[in-house]
């Protein structure tokens, strides 16, 4: 009923608005508008959507894994957390956002430059959260485990990874937030189908009744991807 009421709240306020004359129909059509170009245009839209999504889940299954990956080896190579740890902080003053346009020239415009542009969006927060949890894992469990002569690996398999989980589902929680902005983004810069693409088409053409209907399909998809996660996470106990 919460999440109902958080819905309803926003689009009866955007709809007072535009029954209200405060904007003009081709600055914000009202959310009935909307509903009935999604009814409309469905197939259209819904062939855009699938473009984007499957962009956004690509980069998400190259980003989680890339990340998590980076993380293990940092945890066990000292010299590799010298080398790599610098580099993954610094990796952040640069907006990833700047990137598009040089990953599209790189890439070309089909889907390698957007799942390249969610890669990056989703890598570091996995990357930086399963880090921490991995190294903060209590001095006295490794006590325990040195005592026993247990390995490396198994000191990972049985210890630190157990305490790391929360940390990951963390840095999970960020990352498929963040996953639709960089494929929409690839999409802006250049693309010939999907989400992003069809906004800049339909503000072109002065549809923005069409431009919101999109929007509220990036917006679903961040929040069905996000319920997804949560899910998942629940039953992992993360």
């Amino acid at each position: 009923m919460r999440g109902l009421l958080t819905l309803l709240l926003p689009l009866a306020l955007w709809q007072a608005v535009s029954a209200l004359g405060l904007l003009p129909p081709f600055v914000l059509p009202s959310p009935l508008r909307v509903a009935e170009v999604l009814v409309a245009e469905r197939a259209l839209l819904a062939g855009h959507f699938l473009v984007t999504f499957g962009e956004v889940t690509a980069g998400l299954a190259i980003g989680v894994t890339l990340g998590a990956a980076t993380a293990i080896v940092m945890c066990l190579s000292p010299p590799a957390l010298r080398l790599l740890g610098p580099l993954l902080v610094t990796s952040q003053a640069l907006p990833v956002f700047v990137l598009a346009p040089i990953l599209t020239i790189w890439l070309g415009y089909g889907p390698a430059p957007k799942i390249a542009m969610t890669v990056l969006l989703v890598f570091f927060p996995v990357a930086s959260g399963l880090l921490d949890g991995l190294r903060g894992t209590p001095a006295e469990v490794l006590d325990l485990a040195r005592i026993a002569r247990a390995g490396r690996l198994r000191e990972l398999h049985w210890l630190r990874l157990p305490h790391a989980l929360p940390h990951l589902g963390a840095g999970l929680r960020i990352a498929v937030t963040y996953a639709p902005t960089g494929a929409v983004i690839g999409e802006w810069v250049g693309a010939s189908k999907g989400l992003g693409y069809l906004m800049l088409m339909a503000n072109a053409r002065m549809r923005v009744e069409l431009m919101f209907a999109a929007l509220v399909l990036i917006v679903l998809m961040t929040l069905l991807l996000n319920r997804g996660t949560h899910h998942l996470l629940r039953r992992w106990s993360m």
